[in-house]
């Protein structure tokens, strides 16, 4: 399995010129993934390839710069770019961060995880399922089918959320408190180091 180092992963968010606004969701959906991926690790039974967690959650947006102007699926075309680049495993859960292939009642996945962080996320800000689905709905459900298919999705993010934190000693409502006391080397600071700002 190749899995980018977190150095890779930024010259990669560089070489596609992700936007300000993007790369900080990046990490804050990064930040919120690992925290979960650690947790669920402790649990018997739960086995999560944390590094291709890692990756996935700060590649997961790769082409959505792009997309802005080419109107392009950027859960596609991202993975089609890993895939290119040789990273097969975190281009297939890149492709998943907004519909996943399969929906679990049971133990949770590497790709729940990557999704469900994202859904957690809103700009750079943790906030709940139910606020960053108000958002995706006021945003891009203007055709009834789109927004049916939201809420659908909505409701397949509420199962899985019960799935990932029946596992866990803290409630959903608590992440970006646990996520604060935690130690995340994913930061600007970081990024800009291997990705200076352009002028």
């Amino acid at each position: 399995m190749q899995i980018p180092t977190t150095e890779q992963c930024y010259q990669l968010m560089c070489e596609m010129k992700m936007l300000e606004h993007i790369v900080e969701h990046s990490m804050q959906v990064c930040r919120v993934a690992i925290y979960l991926a650690h947790q669920l690790s402790k649990k018997p039974g739960i086995h999560l390839e944390q590094d291709l967690i890692k990756a996935a959650a700060l590649l997961h947006d790769i082409t959505k710069t792009r997309s802005i102007d080419t109107g392009e699926d950027h859960s596609l075309t991202g993975s089609e770019f890993l895939t290119e680049r040789g990273y097969p495993e975190v281009a297939h859960l890149v492709r998943q961060h907004v519909r996943l292939d399969r929906y679990s009642d049971d133990i949770a996945s590497a790709a729940e995880v990557v999704n469900y962080a994202d859904k957690r996320v809103l700009h750079d800000r943790i906030v709940s399922l139910n606020k960053r689905f108000k958002y995706i709905l006021e945003r891009y459900g203007q055709e009834p089918q789109i927004r049916q298919h939201i809420q659908w999705r909505w409701e397949k993010a509420k199962d899985m959320e019960g799935v990932i934190f029946m596992h866990l000693r803290f409630l959903p409502s608590d992440i970006d408190q646990e996520i604060a006391m935690s130690e995340s080397s994913i930061s600007i600071k970081a990024y800009r180091k291997v990705c200076p700002p352009r002028n």
